[in-house]
C-alpha cells in the first residue's frame, strides 16, 4: 500500500533514474520538498541541477519548461496550485498545446505539468479551484485526473513518457490516502482509457478525483435501498473515453454525471450532451448533471462543503433518475 503522494514522488524517482532527460522544477521543491511531499529528498540523489528550485513565476516556469521541451529534454514543472495555471495561460494554450501542431508534428513537446487542486483544507477561492474543464477546450494538450495511487503511478509514468504535453491534475484531499500500486518500474495506465471502478445494472455514475471515492461511497448506500450503481472513472480528460460511459448507459439506463467543478459548462454537460446524442434511445430517464454552485470556494470548510456536490446529494440523484 502507498499513499498518493508517495506513489507520485517514487514515480518521478525511477523516471529520474531511467532516462537522465527528466528534470523536476517549481517552487520550494528542493529542501521542502513541495507543499505536499511529492519531490521530498529527491535533491539528495539527483542534486538541485534535477530538482530544480525557481522564482515565483508561473509563466517562467512553464514557459522555460515548453523551451526545455523543445531542445530534447524530459520536464515536470510542479505548481503549488493548480489555480495558478491561469497566470500561464498563454504559455498553456498558446505555446505547449500549439507547438507541435505549428511545427507539422516535427516538434515534440514532452512536458508535464502538475499540481493539485480541490476542496478539503480551507484554502479559499483562489487555491481551491478545480479548472481541468477550461483546458480541456484547447486541443494539443492531455490532461490526466487520477483518482488512487495507482492510477496516480501508472497516468504520471505514462504521462513523463509520453512526447506531448500533460496537465496533470492532483487533487489535495487525496494525498494521503492509500491503495495497492504495483511495483513495476514500466506499469502505466493508458491515456483515454476509463475504469469500471464498480459494477452495477440501475445506474451509471461517472465522476473523476475526489468524486470517484464519493460516487462509490453513493453507491454503497444505493445498494442498501436496491439500487446498483456503476461507477465509472474516466482518469484522463483528454483524451476521454466515452465509448465506455456510452455502453455502461446502454446496459443501465440512466446517467448521472458529478463533478467538483463548477457545474456551468462543466466537462459533466459535455458527456450528458455525448450521451444523449449517441445513446438517446437507451435513457429511461433524463441525465443528471451535479456540479460545484456558482460561487466562489469559500474559505469556511462548512460553506466550502456546501458549494460542491455531497456524497448525499449524488444518492438523490441517483434515486430521481431510478424513480421517474
Amino acid at each position: 500500500m502507498k499513499t498518493y503522494a508517495t506513489a507520485i514522488r517514487d514515480v518521478i524517482a525511477e523516471e529520474m533514474r531511467r532516462d537522465e532527460n527528466v528534470f523536476v522544477m517549481g517552487e520550494d521543491i528542493e529542501l521542502l520538498g513541495g507543499i505536499f511531499g511529492c519531490t521530498r529528498d529527491l535533491y539528495k540523489e539527483f542534486g538541485t541541477d534535477r530538482i530544480r528550485n525557481t522564482p515565483i513565476s508561473e509563466a517562467a516556469m512553464i514557459g522555460a519548461g515548453v523551451g526545455a521541451a523543445c531542445a530534447g529534454m524530459r520536464p515536470i514543472v510542479e505548481l503549488m496550485y493548480m489555480d495558478f495555471t491561469l497566470v500561464a495561460a498563454d504559455q498553456i494554450i498558446n505555446q505547449a498545446a500549439k507547438t507541435r501542431y505549428i511545427f507539422g508534428g516535427k516538434a515534440k513537446i514532452p512536458l508535464v505539468i502538475r499540481g493539485q487542486q480541490g476542496i478539503g483544507r480551507g484554502n479559499a477561492a483562489t487555491h481551491s479551484q478545480s479548472l481541468e474543464t477550461i483546458f480541456m477546450h484547447f486541443p494539443g494538450i492531455k490532461l490526466a485526473c487520477p483518482s488512487n495511487a495507482a492510477d496516480a503511478a501508472g497516468l504520471l509514468r505514462t504521462a513523463i513518457r509520453d512526447d506531448n504535453p500533460v496537465m496533470f491534475f492532483e487533487h489535495k484531499a487525496l494525498y494521503a490516502s492509500k491503495f495497492e500500486v504495483p511495483d513495476d518500474p514500466d506499469f502505466c495506465v493508458p491515456f483515454g482509457k476509463a475504469e469500471i471502478k464498480r459494477t452495477g445494472k440501475d445506474v451509471t455514475i461517472v465522476g473523476s478525483l475526489l468524486y470517484v471515492s464519493r460516487a462509490l461511497e453513493a453507491a454503497a448506500e444505493l445498494e442498501k435501498m436496491g439500487i446498483d450503481a456503476e461507477v465509472i472513472d474516466p482518469r484522463t480528460m483528454v483524451p476521454f473515453d466515452m465509448d465506455t460511459i456510452i455502453e455502461s448507459v446502454k446496459k443501465t439506463g440512466k446517467l448521472v454525471v458529478v463533478h467538483e467543478a463548477h457545474k456551468v459548462a462543466g466537462w459533466g454537460a459535455e458527456v450528458v450532451s455525448e450521451v444523449v446524442e449517441a445513446a438517446f434511445k437507451y435513457l429511461d430517464a433524463a441525465p443528471i448533471h451535479l456540479g460545484a454552485k456558482a460561487c466562489p470556494l469559500p474559505f469556511n470548510i462548512e460553506l466550502e462543503n456546501a458549494v460542491v456536490p455531497s456524497v448525499q446529494q449524488i444518492v438523490e440523484a441517483a434515486k430521481k433518475v431510478c424513480y421517474r
